[in-house]
């Protein structure tokens, strides 16, 4: 149930903290949630082991990381690794995307 005045009073030296465990980084009022960083620590990894792939096979190849509504991850590993697209769910691709992201991979 609830806690009552004395119980509150009794307790009024606690301070209590909530810590959010998301990799999301989509929750207000903090830098960085528990497990972005670690997120993006692996993201980074993997990109690494990727990019010698391509490299070395002249190949083109697409990155999907988690973040469900919210592109930290991804727009954060597009800055650290010189991604040429990055699609972010709070800036969606003009219509014409397709062409675009055509013409520079041709280049």
């Amino acid at each position: 149930g609830g806690i009552t005045a004395e119980e509150a009073k009794l307790s009024s030296y606690l301070n209590i903290v909530g810590m959010v465990g998301s990799i999301d980084n989509d929750f207000c009022g903090t830098d960085m949630t528990i497990g972005t960083d670690s997120a993006l620590h692996r993201i980074m990894e993997i990109v690494d082991a990727i990019t010698t792939t391509a490299q070395s096979h002249q190949r083109t190849f697409v990155l999907e990381v988690m973040g469900r509504h919210c592109g930290y991850l991804a727009l954060i590993t597009a800055l650290a690794c010189g991604a040429d697209w990055v699609f972010i769910p709070e800036s969606p691709p003009e219509d014409d995307w397709e062409d675009h992201l055509c013409r520079r991979l041709t280049e």
